[in-house]
């Protein structure tokens, strides 16, 4: 049984923000041993430069005062606690401290109720005054994320972006408002911000997150909080935040059900360690495709911004090394293991990932899911096929609820997920056109049939949206 090593607040910003930490060992010396292995920050706190356990370190096994044994010679046996206690001032480092921004009397009335939280306090306050956080996506997931860091006063915040406000965003995204759809996603994001708390300092990165741009953008923060909606930045932030030693605060959700951990931590997993590859592309809808409930990006946003906030005061325990499972239809919250993969590319005792790399390739997505290939068909090519007495199969591959919004008339409806059983009901010899949402599932459906022998099938490339937005304005769109 391995022995908990508990570590004071002072000292836990040299072990990850962890409050404890297990080893094997057999006296106090071989577990400290063990422990400044590990974290070597640590060393200059505990030993001085000759290799002796420093006078104004207690030491303390299963709470009995040791000091005035041989400390590092004191036996220990298989699941005793051992306590570090440093005799320091005001439970902080006096230098840390002196050097962290102070707060005016205004920003001690706003934060007033954090100042009353022992585990926050002044230094607490100070500490988020002072932290740089990183937020990456401005829709769902990043505006209760960064509406809460703004209120509860981190010093700078930045935000990647390079969307515009959609109407379909307002369901979920509460930073915008519906007078500026059509606006950048970031200025407007800024405004309202800027309205919450002028104190804070906004960062703003316009800018598609790439293999080229991630280490110089997120170098700049110590906290990165994922709030992306697709497998090619997912595993991007998760690289370039081991390649940085940087935090990731990961967050997902996807129609009533939601996840949030923090990855890349020294001691816990990485992104990759729970899912080594992305699943084949398309395979897994994303929000667009598959909706989402419009208050479930809060819930687990509000879950990254209080991991976040925990991990600059150096309070309570983590999601380091677990995954929260949320489940809205069932109000059910439950949690499992996470363990670090010794063999993982990217943070394994030999990695092979030391660099970032094209992460679309890896994650098998098209760059442009519009582009006009072999088998494709654009909306006015149809438009115009239809109008010279032309009759295909018009296949469409999205979901009942989808088609209940919009269709190209004539519509012959086989969810994608039901062609494989419901082939049998299409003539491999008429000619068909397949399309879905924006023509990602329709090109697979495509590639499936020729596959079967259907030679006479296209594409819809852009999809049904791409047909309303050219062909039949006067349906909504998704």
């Amino acid at each position: 049984m391995a022995n908990k090593i508990l570590i004071p607040t002072p000292l836990r910003p040299y072990t990850d923000r962890r409050d404890s930490v297990e080893m094997e060992g057999q006296t106090v010396g071989e577990l400290l041993g063990k422990l400044t292995s590990t974290h070597e920050g640590l060393r200059r706190h505990l030993f001085t430069d000759q290799g002796r356990l420093r006078t104004f370190v207690n030491v303390y096994v299963n709470d009995e005062d040791i000091r005035y044994l041989q400390k590092e010679q004191t036996p220990v046996a298989p699941g005793d606690v051992l306590s570090i206690v440093p005799s320091v001032a005001g439970g902080g480092d006096t230098e840390t401290v002196e050097a962290l921004p102070s707060l005016s009397n205004e920003e001690i009335r706003r934060y007033s109720r954090h100042l009353l939280l022992p585990e926050v306090g002044i230094e607490g306050q100070r500490k988020l005054k002072a932290a740089r956080v990183l937020c990456i996506g401005a829709g769902g997931l990043g505006s209760p994320v960064a509406m809460y860091l703004t209120a509860a006063g981190v010093g700078t915040l930045g935000l990647v972006d390079f969307d515009t406000v959609d109407f379909s965003n307002l369901q979920r995204q509460i930073l915008h408002t519906t007078q500026e759809v059509g606006q950048s996603k970031l200025a407007s994001a800024t405004r309202r911000l800027n309205a919450l708390n002028p104190d804070v300092r906004v960062e703003t990165h316009e800018t598609a997150l790439s293999s080229a741009n991630a280490l110089a953008i997120l170098d700049q923060y110590d906290y990165v909080i994922d709030g992306t909606d697709n497998f090619p930045t997912r595993y991007l932030v998760n690289d370039a935040c081991v390649l940085l030693g940087k935090p990731n605060i990961y967050g997902s959700v996807f129609r009533f059900e939601g996840q949030a951990s923090v990855f890349a931590m020294r001691e816990g997993p990485c992104y990759r360690c729970l899912y080594p590859e992305p699943p084949p592309a398309g395979l897994v809808p994303s929000c667009a495709e598959g909706g989402v409930l419009g208050v479930l990006p809060g819930l687990i946003g509000v879950i990254q911004a209080t991991e976040t906030i925990k991990l600059i005061i150096g309070a309570g325990t983590s999601l380091v090394g677990r995954l929260l499972l949320f489940d809205a239809l069932a109000m059910r919250l439950r949690e499992v293991k996470l363990r670090k993969d010794p063999d993982c590319p990217i943070c394994g005792t030999r990695p092979t990932i030391r660099a970032l790399i094209d992460y679309e390739q890896f994650c098998g997505v098209s760059h442009d899911p519009a582009a006009v290939g072999e088998h494709d068909m654009t909306p006015r090519e149809l438009k115009a096929w239809l109008d010279g007495g032309a009759q295909p199969l018009l296949l469409d591959v999205r979901e009942p609820q989808e088609y209940a919004i919009n269709r190209i008339p004539g519509g012959f409806l086989v969810p994608m997920s039901d062609l494989p059983r419901r082939v049998g009901e299409l003539d491999a010899a008429r000619p068909t056109v397949v399309y879905c949402k924006v023509g990602e599932r329709s090109a697979r459906a495509v590639e499936f049939l020729r596959g079967l022998g259907f030679r006479d099938v296209r594409n819809l490339t852009g999809g049904v949206r791409r047909w309303v937005d050219e062909i039949d304005p006067s349906q909504p769109t998704y």
